[in-house]
């Protein structure tokens, strides 16, 4: 699979997701959005090791 976006994109959409009161649920954003699912479990091993990179920023 090619990613679509790079892993500071997948990161700094997640940030924006968590500032703006979106759900961060692994459910919720496949479904809302599957592209940056996608792309995050390229980048990373899993949705919550994702979660845990957005958050040290």
């Amino acid at each position: 699979m090619d990613s679509t976006i790079g892993a500071d994109e997948v990161v700094r959409r997640i940030k924006q997701l968590q500032t703006g009161g979106g759900s961060v649920s692994k459910k919720q954003v496949k479904q809302s959005d599957p592209e940056l699912m996608r792309n995050a479990l390229f980048y990373f091993p899993s949705w919550e090791h994702a979660l845990k990179n957005a958050e040290q920023l």
